[in-house]
C-alpha cells in the first residue's frame, strides 16, 4: 500500500492540472455562448428583414446556444467535483499532521449512559470520531457512529476484509465522497423514506390512461386545424375543457407538489452515488451483497432514481406560466406528471429505504477504509479464541503524536483483573483509554496502534467519567453507584472487558477502601475481565488473595526538583506519589 501523504500530494498535483484545463474550457464556452447569442440576435434581425433563410440560421444558432449552456453546466459540475477532491486530499494531509479540529466532532452522539463512548472520548472535540469521520451524508455519519458504539463482536474478520479491500480503492472512495459532499439537501432521508412508505394515492388510477388519450386527441385536433379541416373554435373549446379537468384535480395535485418538493433534490443527487456503487467491482462477498441490493432484474437503482428525479423536475415545470396554461389545457400536464409520480411511488415504495441504506453503508465504510489507508503501520489484530483477551506489543493511543508517544506491551487473559496504581499525570488514564480504544477499534474491524496483537473478541464497558446531574437532583456519588449497578447487571448475562478509573470517588477514604475492595471481589467472581486504576494502594492487597488479580503501576521520579515520567507500565505497586510535591512546586501550599 502506498504511503498516504505522498499519494495525497500526487493527487493534488494531478487534480490541479485537471482543474486548470476545466477553467480554460469554461472561459472558452462563455465566449462561444456570447457569440452564439449574438448570432441568434443577428439572424433574427436579418430574418425579420425578409430573408427567410436567416430564420434557419437563427434556429441553428439557438441549438448551438442550448448545447453550449448544457456543456457549460457539465463543466461547472466537473469543476466543483475536482475542487471537492482537492479539498479531500488537503484535509487528509492536515489530519495526518495532527490538524483535525475543524472537522465535525460528532458531539450529537455523546451519551453519558452508553457502555463506553463518553468515558473514552469517542465523540466531541479532539475525539476519535472527529479524527476518523469522513462521511459526507447524514445517514452515513449516523451509521459510522453506530458501528463504533455497537459493541458488536461478531464477524470481525469479515469486517477487517471489507476495510482492507476498500482501503485499496482510494480513487473510487474519494470520488464517492466528493460526489456525496456536493449533495445539499434540507430534508433528511428518514423523512423522505417515511413519506414514500406512508404515501396515499391522491388521483384516480384511470387518469394515467385518460391523460395520454387526451394528449393524443389534442395533437390530432392541432393537425386538423393546421389543414383547416376544423375551425379554431374547436381547439379553443377543447383547451378550456382540459383546463376544467385540470382544475378539478388541482387541490390534490398541489398537495403532491408540496410533498415532492422536499424529495426532488435528494433523488436528483443520490442516483449519482448509487451509480458509483453499481459500476465498481468488488471481491468481498459482503460488499457484493450490498451491491446486489441495488440491482433489479430489469433496471439499476441509479437508473430508477434518475428517472424519478426527471419526473420530479418535469412536475416542477408547472410553475412556468406557459406550461401551466397551455400544458394543462391541451395535454393535462399536471395530471400526467402527478399520475406518473404516484405510479413510481407505488412500484418502489418498499425498496427505496434499502437503496438509501446501501449508500449510507458505503459512506460509513469508506471512513473506516480511509483510516486503514492512512495508517499503513497499524496492524489488524489476529482474532483468536485463546485465553488472552488482548496481547499486544507496542500498544499506543492512535491520537497521540507518534514521535512523542510511549507505547506499552500489554497482555491480559480472560477472567483476569489488573489493578493499576500510579502517580498523578503518570499516564494511567491515557493507558485505560488506549486499551479501551484498541478494543473498540478491533471490534469495528479496524487496525490498532500496535506492532503485533492477538485479540479474543469481547464487549467493552467502562466507568471513568461519572458526573452529577443537577437536573435529576442527583449527587456525584449516587450517579457513580448507578453506573456501577449498571455494570453489575450487565455482567450477569454476558462477559465484558471492564475498565474502571478510581472507584467510589464520591465518598470518604475509609468507606471507599472497604467498598472498592468488595466491588473488585464481586467483579473477580464474574466471568469478565478488566482493569481498575486507583490511587488506593490497599486494593493491591487483593493480588495476594486471588490468583486472577495482578498489580501494575505507572511511576514518576523527582530529579533535580523536577518531575519526570516514563509512561511505562510496570509490574507491582506504585511507591512514589506526587500530589504533595506538585502542591509545593506550584506554590499552592
Amino acid at each position: 500500500m502506498q504511503e498516504p501523504i505522498p499519494f495525497y500530494k500526487d493527487q493534488i498535483n494531478s487534480l490541479q492540472t485537471v482543474l486548470t484545463t476545466i477553467k480554460k474550457q469554461l472561459v472558452f464556452t462563455r465566449i462561444l455562448r456570447l457569440l452564439a447569442f449574438l448570432g441568434i440576435a443577428f439572424t433574427i434581425y436579418k430574418g425579420v428583414s425578409g430573408e427567410n433563410l436567416w430564420f434557419l440560421a437563427s434556429f441553428a444558432s439557438t441549438i448551438i446556444f442550448v448545447f453550449l449552456i448544457v456543456k457549460h453546466t457539465e463543466l461547472r459540475a466537473k469543476k466543483n467535483l475536482t475542487e471537492a477532491k482537492i479539498n479531500i486530499n488537503k484535509t487528509e494531509i492536515k489530519v495526518l499532521n495532527g490538524e483535525f479540529s475543524d472537522l465535525e466532532t460528532g458531539k450529537e452522539f455523546t451519551n453519558p449512559a452508553h457502555y463506553f463512548s463518553n468515558d473514552i472520548d469517542l465523540f466531541g472535540a479532539g475525539s476519535f470520531f472527529q479524527y476518523i469521520n469522513r462521511t459526507a451524508t447524514k445517514d452515513g455519519k449516523k451509521l459510522l457512529a453506530s458501528i463504533l458504539t455497537s459493541n458488536n463482536i461478531n464477524a470481525i474478520t469479515e469486517r477487517q476484509k471489507i476495510t482492507q479491500e476498500l482501503a485499496l480503492k482510494t480513487t473510487w472512495r474519494q470520488h464517492f465522497t466528493a460526489v456525496a459532499s456536493l449533495i445539499n439537501t434540507k430534508t433528511t432521508v428518514a423523512i423522505i423514506v417515511n413519506w414514500v412508505h406512508s404515501y396515499q394515492q391522491k388521483l384516480p388510477s384511470f387518469l394515467t390512461v385518460f391523460s395520454v388519450v387526451f394528449s393524443v386527441i389534442s395533437v390530432v385536433l392541432i393537425g386538423l386545424l393546421n389543414f383547416k379541416i376544423i375551425p379554431f373554435s374547436v381547439i379553443l373549446i377543447w383547451f378550456f375543457f382540459g383546463l376544467i379537468i385540470s382544475g378539478f384535480y388541482l387541490k390534490n395535485i398541489q398537495k403532491l407538489a408540496n410533498e415532492v418538493t422536499q424529495a426532488k433534490e435528494t433523488f436528483n443527487q443520490y442516483h449519482q452515488l448509487l451509480a458509483q456503487i453499481e459500476n465498481e467491482n468488488f471481491d468481498n462477498s459482503t460488499l457484493k451483497s450490498q451491491q446486489e441490493k441495488i440491482k433489479l432484474s430489469t433496471k439499476k437503482a441509479s437508473t430508477i432514481f434518475k428517472e424519478f428525479s426527471k419526473k420530479l423536475d418535469a412536475f416542477d415545470q408547472r410553475n412556468n406560466i406557459v406550461i401551466a396554461i397551455i400544458g394543462n389545457g391541451l395535454f393535462l400536464w399536471d395530471i400526467r406528471n402527478a399520475s406518473s409520480i404516484e405510479k413510481w411511488i407505488t412500484t418502489y415504495k418498499n425498496t427505496v429505504e434499502e437503496w438509501f441504506n446501501v449508500v449510507s453503508y458505503f459512506d460509513a465504510q469508506n471512513s473506516l477504509a480511509n483510516f486503514v489507508f492512512n495508517k499503513p503501520n497499524y496492524i489488524f489484530p489476529t482474532i483468536t479464541e485463546e485465553k488472552s483477551v488482548l496481547k499486544a506489543e507496542k500498544l499506543g493511543h492512535p491520537l497521540l503524536n507518534a514521535s512523542k508517544r510511549v507505547d506499552n506491551d500489554f497482555t491480559i487473559d480472560n477472567e483476569q483483573f489488573f489493578i493499576v496504581t500510579g502517580a498523578n499525570m503518570a499516564g494511567k488514564s491515557t493507558f485505560l483509554r488506549t486499551v479501551s480504544l484498541a478494543v473498540v477499534m478491533s471490534n469495528s474491524g479496524l487496525p490498532i496502534c500496535a506492532e503485533k496483537a492477538i485479540y479474543n473478541p469481547i464487549k467493552l464497558i467502562t466507568s471513568m467519567r461519572t458526573s452529577d446531574s443537577l437536573n435529576d437532583d442527583e449527587s456525584y456519588f449516587y450517579a457513580e453507584l448507578k453506573r456501577l449497578k449498571f455494570i453489575v447487571n450487565e455482567i450477569k448475562s454476558e462477559n465484558y472487558f471492564i475498565i474502571l478509573d478510581e472507584i467510589l470517588k464520591g465518598t470518604n477514604s475509609k468507606d471507599k477502601a472497604i467498598g472498592s475492595k468488595k466491588f473488585v471481589e464481586k467483579l473477580n467472581q464474574s466471568k469478565s475481565t478488566g482493569i481498575i486504576a486507583t490511587h488506593d494502594v490497599s486494593l493491591c492487597d487483593l493480588s495476594s488473595e486471588y490468583q486472577t488479580i495482578e498489580n501494575y503501576y505507572f511511576d514518576a521520579e523527582i530529579i533535580d526538583n523536577e518531575l519526570h515520567f516514563d509512561y511505562r507500565m510496570k509490574n507491582g505497586v506504585c511507591k512514589n506519589m506526587n500530589a504533595s510535591f506538585l502542591l509545593k512546586k506550584m506554590e499552592i501550599v
